[in-house]
């Protein structure tokens, strides 16, 4: 729409009545109109955006001047593809921005959604920032600006209760194991397909993710292998799910020891 939407439209779009709008960008200057020849505001993708991604965190649950204070000056990214977003975060990388990283990470949810945000922006993220740092290109620093900025954000999704209907799952990574953004990605993914998950996180000793997964009645028993190799123990009744890069090594005879063996992505 090249002419813009008067405020009726962007109204209808967004689903904010129009009193609600006006109120927004007169107190918290966070939308941007043009004006046409007769003085009349128009608006355009980028408010649309910011709108939305305003009514996400109100239904986070912060208040209006405190979410208008955390998007602050910086546009939300009026991209409407995940890869353009991705290239955004990147670029923020580069900056060495922290504060935009984490900002554009919480705006790609609310642009894009849970699903495309995991599959389509975090996991090539997470896996272009990994082949910078070991080709030397990223430090540790930045490493870390980016991994805490997503650790955050999908430490605030698995606060949210939900799942049980087609099963449960335990998730854990093995003793010594620090790298668990995957299988966070992984156990919002199974929540949000009906699973109850069940989150024991990084450095967790195999056997008592074993018997958590016992005394929770676990269908599923999720490890992600990053860099360790765990001795798994014999297991009835429980179905052992392997990922991340070190799976790979578990082949030929351990699905005799395991009841098993299937790999996912971490």
């Amino acid at each position: 729409m090249s002419a813009g939407l008067n405020i009726a439209a962007l109204s209808r779009r967004t689903g904010v009545a129009p009193d609600t709008l006006r109120k927004w960008e007169q107190r918290y200057q966070i939308l941007r109109p043009t004006r046409t020849a007769g003085g009349q505001r128009r608006y355009d993708e980028r408010d649309v955006a910011r709108v939305e991604w305003l009514c996400e965190r109100l239904r986070e649950g912060y208040r209006i001047g405190e979410a208008a204070t955390l998007l602050g000056t910086t546009p939300v990214t009026t991209t409407r593809t995940p890869e353009d977003h991705l290239r955004t975060i990147l670029a923020a990388v580069d900056a060495g921005d922290a504060a935009q990283i984490g900002l554009l990470v919480d705006q790609a949810f609310a642009l894009h959604g849970v699903d495309d945000t995991l599959e389509k922006i975090l996991r090539p993220l997470l896996e272009t920032v990994g082949e910078r740092w070991q080709r030397g290109d990223l430090s540790v620093a930045d490493e870390h600006l980016v991994t805490e900025a997503v650790r955050s954000r999908l430490g605030h999704l698995l606060a949210d209760s939900g799942g049980g209907v087609r099963g449960s799952a335990v998730l854990a990574c093995p003793p010594g194991e620090r790298h668990e953004l995957g299988l966070m990605m992984l156990a919002i993914a199974l929540r949000r397909d009906g699973w109850r998950v069940i989150y024991l996180g990084a450095d967790t000793p195999v056997d008592e993710a074993v018997d958590v997964a016992h005394k929770q009645s676990a269908h599923v028993l999720g490890i992600s292998c990053t860099v360790s190799q765990p001795e798994l123990p014999s297991v009835d009744g429980l179905e052992i799910v392997l990922g991340g890069p070190a799976a790979h090594a578990y082949t030929g005879g351990l699905a005799e020891t395991v009841s098993a063996i299937r790999t996912f992505a971490a």
